[in-house]
């Protein structure tokens, strides 16, 4: 594994005013620009050195107090037209240049708290990203960003924690969403949703992630609040849990190998460790025995895969962000 590293210019915080690091997300062509970015609780921030040091990213707007920002997501044609965008209260921010400027799109009244945001796999074609917010459920936007209207038909939690789009979006139209009671699926874009057989004893779920190939083997995870990780292999029809032993408790984040099922590496995050399993979720053990996670993870990303020595991106509930 490659060594930990901790920014050392990001500002904490003192202890009245946690800064956890909701949402971290990077440039799909990080090993080549190193252009990553963490949401939270004080704001956005944006590195381009791979994680290794940060600046503010909302510098340009001169906010006279910090915004929140629980979900930031980085278009999959980033190379070429530099889109990112950020959510907050109160709306969506958008960036077509980096993370350097920005314009604000409010959402339909009243302003929702945007908790998680999900681009379309075909984002530079079809210009299609989805806002999941705290309360008001679900916000779509066809042009970019530019306008937004809600698709909660037949939602019927609009608490929307989490959310996963499918690879083969532009033929299935398959989106689900974490919700405080569940799982619902939509199968032509958002348009109706239905709950997914999910038992409701196991909610809230925090994090969900979906095969890279989808479209032929259905297989979705689902980390829930306070019992561990589901796998369904049915596109959520039926569950099985896994490590019940290993991971009894919350489970922030989940990843998936991008060779997936190939390459049968499912990464884990619970509030103070990482676990790993090569063999598509029968076993696990710890990303790295000498990690100090005490703060708590409350947010990941892999922009290289899950392959040992590849890095990790690890946002802590205490503002720092990691470099694995």
């Amino acid at each position: 594994m490659n060594d930990v590293t901790a920014e050392t210019n990001l500002p904490v915080p003192g202890d009245a005013e946690p800064n956890i690091v909701y949402s971290v997300a990077a440039s799909p062509d990080f090993a080549g620009d190193g252009v990553c970015f963490a949401g939270r609780s004080s704001g956005l921030v944006r590195s381009e050195d791979g994680g290794r040091t940060w600046q503010d990213a909302y510098a340009s707007l001169a906010l006279p107090e910090a915004l929140t920002t629980a979900a930031v997501a980085v278009s999959p044609g980033f190379a070429t037209d530099r889109s990112l965008f950020a959510g907050a209260p109160g709306g969506v921010l958008r960036s077509v240049d980096g993370g350097h400027t920005w314009q604000v799109a409010s959402l339909p009244a009243p302003p929702p708290f945007v908790l998680a945001l999900m681009l379309s796999p075909n984002y530079p074609q079809d210009g299609t990203l989805f806002a999941g917010t705290l309360e008001d459920g679900i916000f779509r936007s066809g042009d970019r960003g530019a306008n937004w209207a809600g698709w909660n038909f037949g939602l019927l939690d609009l608490n929307v924690l989490c959310m996963a789009i499918s690879p083969a979006y532009a033929g299935d139209e398959t989106l689900f969403v974490g919700t405080e009671s569940g799982i619902f699926r939509s199968t032509n874009g958002g348009r109706a949703w239905r709950e997914v057989d999910f038992l409701t004893e196991y909610a809230p779920v925090l994090s969900l992630a979906l095969s890279p190939g989808y479209a032929d083997d259905g297989v979705l995870l689902a980390g829930s609040e306070a019992h561990g990780l589901f796998r369904s292999p049915n596109g959520g029809r039926t569950w099985t849990r896994l490590a019940q032993e290993a991971m009894a408790g919350t489970v922030n984040a989940v990843l998936l190998a991008p060779g997936y099922p190939a390459t049968p590496h499912i990464l884990a995050a619970q509030d103070d460790s990482l676990l790993v399993s090569r063999d598509d979720g029968a076993s696990w053990s710890p990303w790295s025995e000498d990690l100090d996670l005490e703060a708590g993870v409350a947010s990941l990303a892999a922009p290289q895969g899950l392959d040992a020595g590849a890095p990790l991106l690890v946002g802590l509930a205490d503002g720092r962000v990691l470099r694995i």
